[in-house]
């Protein structure tokens, strides 16, 4: 198995947790949302990037893109349709540094 290609991402996400108001986090089972299918679905969905785009902002190829934000999307239904946490961790991410105008 190929290691896999590290991804660039904005920043971390301010907020790690997200849960339903209907039961204490105790009481609820959790998706893992990596960091990258954060910044996928950032992209994607909330600046409305074409995936050939967000790939490159990322720095991965466009099929690996396809294949990360899917996975999101599939975390993500999971969470609100069967009532879990949603937890944002993990994968092998940079954080993209910004370009001081001097």
């Amino acid at each position: 198995m190929r290691p896999k290609k590290t991804r660039w991402v904005k920043c971390v996400p301010h907020e790690r947790c997200f849960k339903p108001l209907c039961k204490p986090l105790s009481k609820l089972e959790e998706v893992y949302l990596a960091i990258d299918e954060f910044e996928a679905v950032r992209l994607a969905c909330l600046e409305g990037l074409k995936q050939e785009d967000a790939a490159k902002l990322m720095k991965i190829s466009r099929p690996t893109f396809s294949r990360i934000i899917t996975a999101a999307h599939r975390k993500i239904a999971d969470a609100l349709v069967n009532i879990k946490a949603i937890r944002i961790e993990g994968g092998c991410c940079k954080i993209k540094k910004r370009r001081s105008h001097v």
